[in-house]
């Protein structure tokens, strides 16, 4: 935790102590084990990726987490942000778009004796109206622009992390929105990103 600490500048402790309490290495697939506490991502299969440590608690700690909120993921991909969301709050749902890496995650989750009946198989861009409102939400995929039901789902207070940008994942922008009224939203910028494309009716189309 020391370079997420003081080269990646993460301050919030719980954050710390949520990347501390979740193995990175049982998220991996054998080939790439090894690698697994390195500060990159890597693929997990069907054209995906597990997030670099560094981008999973940037995107943690900009959600502001607090004991018994409600959150949705976007994209479970390896399952390893759920499961350090899980160590936040008890209140996850987590959405994703590929039935195999759905397959693969939630028996790994269940392995590892985390929930999983917050796990759903879906268009994670049109998010899981059936647990809304959400404290927050987090995309762990490049939209195009501001998927327009994430915003719905947000409970007044509540903020969406998502990075948003062109397919090419050179020209993304990891945002920020809070919403503060029925129809008012604040956005906040925090720098280039890369991520996998957002598939979906809301993202890049399949």
């Amino acid at each position: 935790m020391t370079l997420l600490r003081e080269q990646r500048g993460i301050r919030d402790e719980r954050v710390l102590a949520a990347m501390a309490a979740v193995p990175r290495h049982l998220f991996f697939d054998p080939a790439f084990e090894a690698h697994a506490y390195q500060d990159k991502a890597f693929p997990i299969g069907e054209g995906q990726t597990i997030s670099q440590p560094a981008t999973v608690a940037t995107q943690t700690e900009l959600l502001g987490v607090q004991p018994g909120q409600r959150l949705l993921e976007i994209g479970t991909g390896s399952g390893y942000q759920y499961a350090v969301l899980c160590q936040l709050t008890s209140h996850v749902q987590s959405i994703e778009f590929n039935s195999v890496l759905y397959a693969r995650g939630r028996a790994r989750l269940a392995a590892l004796g985390l929930p999983t009946e917050g796990l759903h198989l879906g268009d994670g861009s049109l998010g899981w109206p059936a647990g809304a409102p959400y404290d927050g939400i987090l995309v762990t995929a490049g939209a195009p622009a501001l998927p327009p039901a994430l915003l719905r789902q947000l409970r007044i207070g509540g903020r969406l992390v998502v990075p948003v940008g062109a397919q090419d994942p050179s020209k993304q922008q990891l945002l920020r929105i809070t919403r503060e009224g029925p129809e008012s939203f604040v956005r906040e910028e925090f720098g280039g990103c890369r991520f996998v494309p957002l598939l979906g009716a809301a993202g890049w189309a399949v």
